[in-house]
């Protein structure tokens, strides 16, 4: 029985009524502007340009006004609604308003502005007249007491006896306490599920693909850190210990020639000797590989400097973090790079490179660039959002997938398993970007 009455126990329901009501004045402006602009391109549809340029401001113009469509939505019935929408990326402005153009989530806008029309006329008609109806019949018996000669005449209707006067009272106040608050809260649902088709989901169903993406991005970090084991032990089987075995057998035969034949054992000694500098050296490389102590010592600058001052192409680094990101994080980015710069010694054909990597917020961004023959193999494009919180979103952005024989399907895992995007530019023929965008925290 609570539940009857309960949007009388939310001020929702009077932001609601508000959010209808505001509708009912926004939907014509929005309506008027977007279907004159509509109408005019397709009469002139036969002049080409003059119907493309009308089109374009069909969407530009449409876009404002449902952006502030979201926030009505977001400030009155506490909706977020995300842009699913990808930002124009091509090189020059006229492929930038073209792509532009081209976007389905625009066009969606576009037909919200005019499907929306009606319908938020008929919302912001119903909910008020319902408690208007309401408020008036429950407050008839006052209008039966004022009135002279007890008679109270409401055209059509004329209350000329006590019990009609009594039945509409009651209707009134049923209306009052139930049926103008319900309809009210069931109109307000109707418009948010027309918005979340046409203006994008809620922030609820964004959360929900996030959890999705969060289950794939926690597979991508223990596939690669499987990856990892198994490299660290590959390199132990192969380097480290192989040579200590080398050692142990020579330094055996040492001793058993050391009586008999001291030159010989000499020489098996000054073997054995080198074997373990040898693999000292291996070890340390692959200490390096697991956690650089530079890079614990004195962060990312100094040591990607010492990275760069090994690569076989110039590397050109600039690095911008005022604030050092947590260790894991620190490593990651130091890692990526890493395997980037990899990627261009043994494919790109590159005659320079370049590395940049900025910290703006709690967002870790890095580019690496070469000048290379380009055609890096992809596969498929995956989004990343956040979102959270679409304040610094930029707008899921999408990423590039990098296939399995392309050597780039490391560094997408690595990057997946931090949250984080990844996208690459690689027209054939050069030059090649690597995006790579990852959260960190200090």
């Amino acid at each position: 029985m609570s539940d009857l009455f309960r949007p009388w126990r939310t001020t929702r329901t009077w932001w609601a009524l508000a959010h209808l009501v505001l509708g009912g004045v926004t939907a014509p402006v929005i309506f008027t502007v977007t279907f004159t602009l509509l109408i005019t391109a397709a009469s002139v549809v036969v002049i080409v340009p003059i119907a493309v340029a009308l089109a374009w401001l069909t969407v530009v113009v449409t876009a404002s006004a449902t952006r502030l469509e979201r926030s009505r939505f977001e400030a009155l019935l506490d909706v977020a609604l995300v842009d699913r929408s990808v930002s124009p990326d091509a090189d020059s402005w006229w492929r930038r308003q073209w792509q532009l153009l081209r976007t389905p989530e625009r066009w969606r806008e576009v037909a919200w502005a005019v499907v929306h029309f009606p319908v938020a006329i008929a919302f912001a008609t119903i909910a008020p007249a319902a408690w208007a109806a309401s408020a008036v019949a429950f407050s008839l018996p006052a209008w039966a007491w004022a009135v002279p000669e007890g008679r109270a005449i409401l055209t059509p209707l004329q209350f000329d006896r006590t019990w009609t006067i009594a039945i509409a009272a009651t209707l009134g106040a049923l209306g009052l306490a139930l049926g103008a608050p319900w309809i009210t809260v069931w109109l307000a649902r109707a418009d948010t599920a027309m918005a979340r088709w046409f203006l994008g989901r809620t922030r609820e169903a964004e959360l929900g693909e996030r959890v999705g993406e969060l289950e794939v991005s926690r597979a991508a970090a223990v596939d690669a850190g499987e990856s990892e084991r198994r490299r660290i032990e590959r390199d132990l089987h192969d380097g480290a210990q192989q040579r200590l075995i080398a050692v142990a057998m020579d330094l055996g035969r040492a001793r058993t020639q050391l009586d008999t034949d001291p030159e010989r054992a000499k020489e098996l000694v000054a073997s054995a000797h080198d074997d373990v500098k040898a693999a000292m050296k291996e070890l340390r490389d692959l200490v390096r590989g697991i956690h650089p102590v530079i890079l614990e010592d004195r962060g990312l600058d100094a040591a990607l400097s010492a990275v760069v001052a090994r690569a076989t192409v110039p590397v050109t680094l600039k690095v911008s973090v005022p604030d050092r990101p947590s260790p894991a994080i620190e490593s990651a980015a130091y890692f990526i790079v890493c395997e980037a710069l990899v990627n261009v010694d043994r494919h790109a054909q590159a005659s320079r490179a370049s590395v940049e990597i900025a910290r703006v917020g709690d967002r870790l961004t890095i580019a690496v660039t070469d000048d290379g023959r380009g055609g890096a193999e992809r596969s498929h494009e995956r989004s990343h959002e956040r979102s959270h919180e679409r304040s610094h979103e930029p707008s899921l952005q999408p990423s590039q997938q990098p296939s399995r024989g392309s050597g780039l399907a490391g560094l997408s895992e690595r990057v997946a398993g931090l949250g984080g995007w990844l996208r690459i530019i690689s027209p054939v023929g050069g030059p090649t970007t690597i995006f790579v965008e990852i959260p960190c925290e200090s």
